[in-house]
């Protein structure tokens, strides 16, 4: 019995750019911390030391407390 329901993917084609990244060894911008930054990122602090960062929700303007 032939399956005439089979789903066929085809290869991709071309070729996929590489993501940004700096050569240079990084460490957080915090002068406590002695976290090495992954050369794909590109901030200047760590997740710990990162400033928090408040999204506009539906127009609103979220103040900082």
């Amino acid at each position: 019995m032939a399956d005439n329901n089979v789903l066929v993917g085809k290869k991709i084609r071309g070729r996929m750019r590489a993501p940004g990244s700096t050569d240079e060894v990084r460490h957080c911008g915090q002068k406590t911390c002695s976290t090495k930054l992954s050369r794909y990122n590109r901030r200047e602090y760590c997740y710990a030391h990162a400033p928090t960062k408040f999204p506009r929700l539906r127009g609103r303007v979220v103040s900082e407390a």
